[in-house]
């Protein structure tokens, strides 16, 4: 409710005998009354009736623009958060009727309000005020660096609740004007909210790419560089296994500053290409976001996955062939579910070999990842090479047993004798 002593001085501004030059005079020093009693029960009441007034037809929009402007860095400095939520709401439904004669007003109160709620972690509302500012107008220029600014934090408020949809929408209306932005701190804004938005989507070897390019930015501090270069392991490590995915590892493990960060360990083995154990699956994990562990169309996990795949092309580097039972014990799973891995992974050409369901066993070629898929024609290449090596080996070996015959009845001619 208006105060009794605020309600009367407005009413005697609004009345139409005073001049416009004492109208503006009186109401900048009502408004410092106003915010000068921060301990009123009625500010934020004192505050919506003095816009309510000014934007009425007592003032021509000359005077009210820097008036409202003057209200609005008051507001900005009321001390409670729920005060200045308050008012600046009220503010924003009295400007709804004249926003296109008062643009960049409603701009700073949004940008204010979205400064409170995002104080208040209410990320939603943050970037739903952000929205309303009116980016493209004939009443004022917008500089390209503020457009982008605006929508890469409407995207970095929206990925905080993890709606990646919204947040890649306006991520998308900031690329169409990258070009023209040279502010670093918005580059980094955009790269930072790209990678986040490919590591929401599963698109792990990308968003591992993007975190490792953030990670040598000179403009970071060395905390973040070193967040960013554990987000860009992390990443690598739910990758699917593969060509890709090794060389992303690679890429990794060379870097020097890797042994500082806690995911140095799981990043090793899966570079060396050993078996991970569950209690090391286990730890990492607890190091990981909610939607990095989300479960998979079969009811795995992203990281369960990744894992089953590592582990499967880990087995496939250390032998030459295995049973599906036993590669169902190696990899924790049952024995139907062990095969269906290694039968889509050899089709997606991760791995290469073949299966005999006869005799349920495994086969797998000895052909190094060289970056690329195989094909058909590789694998039946690979297979004709492996058959020929066989028969060669056959081959040697019956030229060699033929020999050490030759030998025995040339050094003992009485087994020949008897033997003939």
């Amino acid at each position: 409710m208006v105060s009794a002593d605020i309600a009367r001085s407005l009413q005697e501004l609004e009345d139409p005998s005073a001049t416009h030059h004492d109208k503006a005079a009186a109401y900048k020093r009502l408004l410092d009354k106003i915010v000068s009693s921060t301990t009123s029960p009625d500010l934020t009441s004192d505050l919506g009736a003095f816009i309510n007034s000014i934007l009425g037809d007592n003032l021509g929009i000359v005077a009210a623009r820097p008036l409202l402007g003057t209200a609005v860095e008051s507001i900005k400095t009321l001390p409670d958060l729920d005060s200045r939520i308050k008012a600046g709401t009220t503010a924003l439904s009295s400007l709804e009727s004249r926003i296109v004669s008062f643009e960049e007003q409603d701009a700073q109160l949004r940008e204010m309000l979205a400064d409170a709620y995002t104080q208040r972690e209410e990320y939603i509302e943050a970037a739903k005020v952000l929205q309303g500012i009116q980016l493209e107008s004939s009443q004022r220029r917008v500089p390209d660096d503020h457009k982008v600014g605006t929508w890469i934090r409407i995207c970095r408020l929206y990925l905080e609740e993890d709606d990646t949809t919204s947040a890649e929408s306006y991520l998308n209306r900031a690329k169409n004007l990258r070009h023209k932005v040279n502010n670093p701190e918005l580059v980094l804004g955009f790269q930072l909210s790209e990678a986040r938005i490919l590591d929401a989507r599963w698109k792990f070897p990308e968003a591992s790419q993007a975190y490792h390019s953030f990670s040598f930015s000179p403009v970071l501090d060395e905390e973040e560089r070193t967040r960013a270069l554990s987000s860009a392991i992390t990443c690598a490590v739910l990758s699917p296994a593969g060509p890709s995915r090794s060389r992303a590892l690679a890429k990794l493990y060379k870097d020097e500053r890797a042994p500082q960060v806690p995911e140095f360990g799981i990043l090793e083995k899966m570079f060396l290409d050993r078996l991970l154990s569950p209690e090391e699956v286990s730890r990492f994990s607890e190091s990981l976001s909610p939607h990095q562990l989300a479960q998979t169309s079969d009811g795995s996990t992203v990281l369960a996955k990744a894992v089953i795949e590592h582990n499967l092309l880990s087995v496939s580097k250390l032998y030459d062939n295995v049973g599906v039972d036993e590669l169902a014990n190696l990899l924790g799973l049952d024995a139907d579910k062990a095969e269906s891995y290694a039968a889509r992974m050899l089709e997606q050409g991760r791995i290469a070999g073949s299966i005999d369901q006869i005799d349920r066993v495994i086969f797998f070629e000895g052909v190094e990842a060289r970056g690329e898929r195989f094909s058909a024609d590789q694998r039946r290449s690979t297979a004709a090479r492996e058959l020929r090596m066989w028969d060669a080996r056959v081959q040697g070996v019956a030229e060699e047993l033929e020999r050490v015959a030759s030998m025995i009845q040339l050094h003992h001619p009485v087994c020949r004798e008897s033997c003939a």
